[in-house]
């Protein structure tokens, strides 16, 4: 059997004891606002800066003017449809959760569009908050960038700032962000919230981030991280103390062409992460890569996300270090060339109470002989729960690779694997009423299994495809698991008895 060795596992997750040392940003003089509720216009093709920018007839036409207030709460900037700003919008002042400050569009045509040009992050709002940033177009795109250099779309940066809270970023298309690649310190990506600092401990409340694109980023398309991660669970953790994420909610987004990892999130509790698109990641970089993962974290469910193509080492999704109490449920996961799903409590931390439910797997993995459809290469992660999972992996010679350190328990998942057979490597999981077919390999602790075609109704195409017809083997061959979410992947109520094995729980069809 062979696993992910740790002088690459370490390598690839030792960055995140290192992460996000931010480099100190000097804040422009600025000017009080006049008065709360304000309104100020920017047309970056014909205004001018000698006008009052009170409206949309008197437009100022430069960043600069902007960067020079400090906005009150309930101000709003607002850009003019189909223009270009070229530069880093840096406002100064704080909104709150009532009167946010906006920043926005007018007028008729496509979004208005801040461009970098290179710079360390095209809108970089640092140490404030109470902020929304809607309908409008961003990009950072220069010069190659160096070994470590940072570039960002929007930037949410937090230094030595205590909490900051309500942000809400929503109808944004973030693109072309040619950044390093750049984990930790100074991450480069798309979307990225960073709480950061040495000397007061600094996390975020109230964030949202909806409706939004980021295409062609590098590396990470949507990012939350912090320096602040040091706790029980993660004692060589970065920082001296351990400062949530609270209230966080990624939703109905999409990532397309990531250098690195499509979204991550760093010390969440209670975050959640549903109805987002990942559609190509680790496009470019050389380290191992994944669409979406939770590092640090409590209680996050990731639901209804749709991770695909992910090149390389690119794993469709992860339970990484210091993560209690994990739900992944809903997903789907096509087409990703490192697999499906990558649990690994590493450098010292530990996990507990994750579980992984009702997710659809098809296309993923490679012959690579470190990686498997599953894999669980590090120490022990106690109650990892993995039921009613579909897999359908004919690519894959391994299905569950672990090197023993993990004992999960799979219950009610139907693993199909490649026509020549293929492996569950796995010492110490549990395994019971699962059903295998081209698994040359079984499990070495196993009860109830079923071997046999699925019968899937048209395996290898899309979620649908992974129903089962009349006469599968999987038909009411379930056995009942506790608190197992009131619902299957399609959304049909579970069963008071008869379960079925797999991810679908109706009639065959």
């Amino acid at each position: 059997m062979r696993v992910l060795p740790r002088s690459i596992s370490g390598t690839l997750r030792m960055g995140l004891g290192f992460i996000l040392g931010v480099t100190a940003v000097t804040a422009l003089t600025a000017t009080p606002a006049e008065a709360a509720d304000t309104q100020y216009f920017v047309d970056c093709a014909a205004g001018s800066d000698s006008n009052s920018g009170a409206d949309s007839k008197h437009p100022w036409r430069t960043l600069a003017k902007v960067n020079a207030l400090t906005l009150g709460a309930g101000d709003e900037v607002a850009f003019r449809s189909g223009t270009t700003c070229t530069g880093t919008l840096t406002p100064h002042g704080s909104g709150t959760a009532d009167l946010p400050i906006i920043l926005r569009s007018y007028g008729t045509g496509n979004r208005p569009q801040i461009a970098g040009a290179g710079a360390r992050a095209a809108i970089l709002l640092r140490n404030v908050q109470g902020y929304t940033i809607k309908n409008l177009d961003v990009t950072n795109t220069g010069a190659a960038p160096g070994a470590d250099q940072q570039r960002v779309g929007i930037y949410v940066l937090l230094e030595d700032y205590g909490i900051g809270a309500d942000y809400r970023i929503a109808n944004v298309s973030v693109h072309d962000v040619n950044g390093c690649d750049c984990r930790y310190p100074n991450p480069s990506g798309g979307i990225v919230f960073d709480a950061a600092g040495a000397t007061t401990p600094t996390g975020f409340r109230e964030v949202t981030v909806t409706k939004s694109t980021a295409t062609h980023v590098d590396r990470t398309g949507i990012g939350l991280f912090s320096s602040w991660q040091k706790r029980a669970g993660n004692p060589t953790g970065p920082g001296s103390a351990y400062v949530p994420l609270t209230d966080v909610s990624i939703n109905n987004n999409q990532v397309k062409d990531a250098g690195g990892d499509g979204v991550v999130l760093l010390n969440g509790v209670s975050a959640v992460v549903r109805d987002n698109v990942v559609d190509g990641f680790n496009t470019r970089s050389p380290d191992y890569n994944l669409g979406m993962y939770a590092w640090n974290s409590d209680d996050t469910k990731f639901r209804n996300n749709f991770v695909s193509n992910g090149f390389g080492v690119g794993i469709g999704y992860g339970i990484e270090a210091a993560n209690f109490g994990t739900v992944f449920e809903y997903n789907y996961s096509s087409n990703n060339a490192g697999g499906f799903m990558f649990i690994c409590a590493s450098d010292g931390s530990s996990s507990a109470d994750d579980t992984v439910r009702y997710n659809i797997s098809v296309n993923d993995g490679s012959s690579n002989p470190y990686l498997g459809v599953f894999t669980l290469p590090c120490g022990p992660q106690p109650n990892t729960q993995i039921y009613n999972n579909t897999v359908y992996a004919p690519a894959a010679p391994a299905l569950v690779l672990t090197n023993g350190g993990t004992a999960a328990t799979w219950t009610n998942n139907i693993f199909v694997g490649q026509p020549a057979g293929s492996t569950i490597a796995d010492p110490a999981g549990t395994y019971d009423h699962n059903l295998f077919h081209r698994v040359t390999t079984p499990p070495v602790h196993q009860l109830n299994g079923v071997t046999g075609d699925p019968r899937f109704v048209a395996p290898g195409t899309t979620a649908d495809g992974m129903k089962l017809r009349t006469g599968s083997p999987a038909l009411g061959a379930g056995v009942k698991v506790k608190a197992a979410g009131g619902q299957d992947y399609f959304g049909n109520p579970l069963p008071s008895s008869g379960l079925n094995i797999g991810a679908y729980q109706d009639a065959g069809l």
